[in-house]
């Protein structure tokens, strides 16, 4: 399957990314259900966590941990909602900077 690439992150509390896809949309990626396998575990450290990037249309950060644009499209949800009446509303999510 191929989803729309990401062209920038913003890492925000808890343990979450908010990312832009070349489509324009913005959606909110939850990290936490995989802090606790493997490599991922380094991504506990908040100081590490905000060295993500954006790299040719995924995320990374400096010492491997990656996710790809399809995991990121499918598991993430949108921050901008349309409401029947066509519309955007702003989800419910809080973004709390790191």
């Amino acid at each position: 399957m191929l989803n729309p690439k990401i062209v920038a992150v913003e890492a925000c509390e808890p343990a979450s990314l908010v990312l832009s896809f070349a489509n324009g949309e913005r959606r909110r990626f939850d990290v936490s259900p995989y802090l606790d396998k493997g490599i991922f575990k380094e991504l506990r450290d908040s100081a590490y966590f905000r060295c993500v990037r954006a790299v040719s249309g995924f995320v990374a950060w400096p010492r491997g941990q990656d996710f790809s644009p399809d995991t990121l499209y499918l598991k993430s949800i949108p921050l901008s909602l349309t409401t029947s009446d066509g519309n955007a509303s702003n989800s419910t999510y809080r973004k709390n900077r790191i």
